[in-house]
């Protein structure tokens, strides 16, 4: 079963319903609940999340949607080697740099992810949801 890493803004694409990319999400996430893909996020996604979606939605209909999407994905940490990797990196951006090392340090070849512009140095597979269904 192939593994990949994805970004927040592409959870966040599915559980807000943002258009245009909510299909591509959804059928991002629909491949995993038929179990064809294993997707990884990591524990910053969550916390990114819950402060994003509480600001759209109740408290308590935050938290569901989470509960609801733990069940689609495996959580990796944000570890301490993490942390070190990112702020010693050229990452401009922070939050992508714990994203992409946390998928380095878990061997996952492939994120996905809508910022590619950010990621324009990774050594692993860059790409958006809809590039990767595309070559399913």
């Amino acid at each position: 079963m192939e593994k990949v890493f994805v970004d927040t803004d592409i959870v966040l694409d599915l559980l807000s319903n943002r258009e245009p990319f909510y299909s591509h999400s959804a059928q991002l996430f629909s491949e995993a609940d038929k179990g064809k893909i294993r997707i990884h996020v990591s524990s910053l996604t969550f916390s990114n999340l819950n402060y994003i979606l509480s600001r759209q939605y109740s408290v308590d209909q935050a938290r569901k949607k989470l509960l609801k999407f733990k069940t689609l994905v495996t959580v990796l940490s944000v570890t301490d080697k993490v942390i070190e990797l990112a702020l010693s990196s050229d990452f401009k951006d922070f939050e992508d740099g714990l994203q992409y090392f946390t998928a380095i340090e878990n061997n996952l070849k492939t994120l996905l992810t809508r910022n590619l512009k950010d990621y324009k140095t990774a050594d692993i597979t860059v790409m958006t949801a809809e590039q990767f269904l595309k070559g399913k």
